[in-house]
């Protein structure tokens, strides 16, 4: 039986929808149905691998952990990884298609639209319910005749639309009713509930409100959900970065690791772990008077190396990084980070960007060459050399990768024992020759509990308890595994809508109110 669906679409972007789904797939999973999440065209470099190397959106990602089941590039079929302010590279079924500008893109409608419809209706057939998530908000007029993510895909397939407003950033009763009201007779029918996210205090406090939507807007309020802090779960987009810099301003204790914030930073959740660590602050900084006194600093991925690169010389930050460096602070470099800290970076096809060859920070005695082939793997690689990770050595760590250019030089500290899950014998990274100075392709690396504490440890200036042991093992109550943390950030966030929302009649809207296509799904229902 092909599966039935929801969509939920927002008033606009970072209402809390990525999440919602999230939330969505993991109280149906627990509940025995077979879930799957979709979001037909999403705009982030905040980019996950699947086990294909297939490229997709990290919040599909994390909604499909949400589920239990795999990420495949089914769940979300088109990728724009920005690259400037109106140009990005176009992922299409996971693998790079082309790179548009904003108005040559919205000009390919015709030839993204199959492919979308193409990519929901297997998921579909392999699934019970499909959860779709919208993009910004359906009531862009200026987009309606040419988007491909909301309320053209609800069209399509007749989907059930539940639209979420934020109440954190106000005005959400215009929020709401104005994106009700902006919506054509045909499109407003498909709306069949509303959520009211990011509530602080007393919920009981806005029942008035309820009462207000639901008579002016015609469609019932299926809840109030409440503002979740400290959820620990990766972020998709980098406008959350911009409220870290208050994280500043808290009094310093532990360790505290600046990450540069590039203009087109990528994949920045790969920070995550190393945040969550007891006794260690991370921070982003994007100014010279922000560095402060780091116990060590990170450059991250992303999407534009050399014009990134650029960017640190203009700012001002790459000769205080380099002071830094030689005064003995450790300095780690991801990805584009870690092509950033060698000699020389060289594109003569100008495929990354439109410099020919700009020098590198000269931190680490590489070269990177930029060439056509993207390599986008999952990776598990054999630690060689633990001067900067004591006690490592020999031990496996696993993460993905996702890169233009080849980066070569001598002292790799990693061996690419599989790629993709075929056997290969490959080297990644380099090594200063006192180990503080150090980078690597492998995205996902802090995730290795291991890895993460022997680093950190290293570094010295952590609270008690929070010592690495052998085998990776930990004595404190405190440490939790990043698998375990994610799992129980899910689960809690999953506890928290289910809670709040009226799943009754969402419930409703889900199956159509008749009964059909509910009851095997239902007979499964549990909670563990």
């Amino acid at each position: 039986m092909i599966a039935r669906t929801l969509m939920i679409q927002g008033t606009s972007s970072s209402v809390g929808k990525s999440l919602l789904v999230a939330a969505l797939c993991r109280i149906f999973a627990r509940r025995g149905v077979r879930v799957a999440p979709f979001k037909a065209q999403n705009m982030s470099n905040n980019a996950a691998v699947c086990a294909d190397g297939s490229e997709i959106g990290r919040s599909q990602q994390l909604q499909a952990v949400a589920a239990g089941i795999d990420p495949t590039a089914d769940m979300n079929p088109i990728l724009l990884k920005p690259e400037a302010d109106a140009r990005s590279q176009v992922i299409v079924d996971g693998r790079p298609w082309r790179t548009q500008e904003a108005r040559a893109y919205f000009g390919s409608r015709q030839e993204l639209w199959p492919i979308v419809v193409a990519a929901l209706e297997r998921l579909r057939q392999a699934h019970e319910l499909v959860i779709l998530e919208g993009a910004g908000s359906p009531a862009e007029c200026n987009l309606r005749d040419v988007e491909i993510v909301n309320m053209a895909v609800a069209r399509h397939a007749g989907l059930p639309v539940v639209l979420v407003g934020d109440i954190e950033r106000g005005g959400v009763f215009a929020q709401l009713l104005g994106t009700l009201w902006l919506l054509s007779d045909l499109d407003r029918a498909l709306v069949r509930g509303l959520i009211v996210n990011k509530f602080r205090g007393d919920a009981s406090l806005f029942d008035g409100g309820v009462t207000f939507l639901e008579e002016r807007g015609g469609v019932p309020v299926l809840g109030v959900v409440p503002w979740l802090p400290r959820l620990d779960l990766p972020e998709e987009d980098a406008l959350a970065l911009d409220g870290a810099h208050a994280e500043e301003l808290a009094a310093k204790t532990g360790l505290d690791i600046a990450v540069i914030r590039l203009p087109r930073i990528a994949n920045f959740d790969d920070f995550d772990p190393l945040a969550a660590e007891p006794g260690t602050r991370v921070r982003y900084v994007d100014a010279p008077n922000r560095l402060g006194q780091p116990s060590a600093i990170i450059l991250p991925g992303t999407k534009s190396t050399m014009d990134d690169l650029h960017w640190l010389r203009e700012v001002g930050l790459a000769e205080p990084i380099v002071e830094y460096a030689r005064r003995g602070v450790p300095v780690v470099g991801i990805c584009g980070g870690y092509q950033m800290l060698g000699q020389t970076l060289r594109d003569p096809r100008r495929i990354e960007s439109s410099w020919a060859e700009t020098a590198g920070l000269g931190l680490l005695p590489t070269e990177t060459v930029f060439a056509p082939t993207k390599q986008t793997n999952q990776v598990r690689a054999i630690v060689r050399d633990d001067r900067h990770c004591p006690g490592s050595r020999g031990r496996a760590v696993e993460g993905y990768e996702i890169h233009l250019g080849q980066t070569t030089g001598p002292r790799p500290w990693l061996r690419i024992s599989h790629r993709g899950g075929v056997v290969v014998e490959a080297a990644d990274g380099a090594i200063s020759e006192d180990g503080r100075i150090w980078g690597c392709y492998l995205h996902g690396l802090f995730a290795n509990d291991f890895f993460r504490r022997a680093w950190l440890d290293s570094l010295g200036g952590r609270k008690s308890g929070t010592a690495a042991f052998p085998n990776g093992q930990a004595t404190s109550s405190r440490r939790t595994s990043t698998a375990a943390r994610l799992e129980q950030s899910l689960n809690r966030l999953a506890d928290c809508v289910e809670n709040a929302i009226d799943m009754k009649k969402l419930e409703q809207i889900v199956w159509n109110a008749t009964g059909k296509g509910q009851s095997n799904a239902r007979r499964r229902e549990h909670r563990p």
